[in-house]
């Protein structure tokens, strides 16, 4: 693992601490609870504005949304691949690829997260907590994370890009 920043540091602690000490159920509903402020901030940012960069060199909410799906699927990949036979995930780049879904609103992108995260809930649900934890998930600024680990890093990864689209509909107006 390459040398962590001390935010990026203090971000993992916490991610490790927190991950292991919640039962699999709390971890589950802390996840999911937690995220919930995304769909408002993606919803706050009008229809016309949506495919629209605040700014040169900045992300529109379409494009922020896309990546919060690609990185989501990308978990639920990784998690269930792990949970059921221990295998393996591909590494994430953890970047915004500037590419959309095509979807018009954000009520389309929530959509297609819910059907993503769901299901990942319900099969994390089925866990025991303790399947495969030697098995990590690479991260390239906070390092490897344990499944559980990977599960909370992205109510983290949710909760920054929810910053983001909340600045992306200030920047754009109402």
């Amino acid at each position: 693992m390459t040398q962590l920043s001390p935010e990026s540091e203090r971000i993992r602690s916490y991610l490790i601490t927190q991950a292991n000490k919640l039962s699999i159920p709390d971890l589950v509903a802390k996840v999911r609870t937690d995220c919930q402020p995304l769909r408002e901030a993606g919803a706050a940012v009008p229809g016309s504005q949506f495919n629209t960069r605040p700014a040169e060199g900045e992300w529109s909410a379409a494009e922020v949304w896309t990546h919060v799906l690609e990185m989501s699927e990308h978990g639920a990949r990784s998690i269930r691949g792990i949970l059921d036979s221990g295998t393996l995930p591909e590494r994430t780049s953890d970047q915004i690829s500037g590419e959309t879904r095509g979807f018009a609103t954000s009520d389309e992108y929530w959509a297609a997260y819910t059907a993503i995260r769901e299901p990942l809930y319900e099969r994390v649900l089925q866990a025991s907590g303790n399947e495969h934890l030697d098995v990590k998930m690479i991260h390239p600024m906070f390092g490897d994370f344990s499944w559980r680990e990977w599960l909370l890093f992205m109510r983290i990864h949710d909760l920054d890009h929810t910053r983001q689209l909340q600045a992306i509909q200030a920047a754009v107006g109402s």
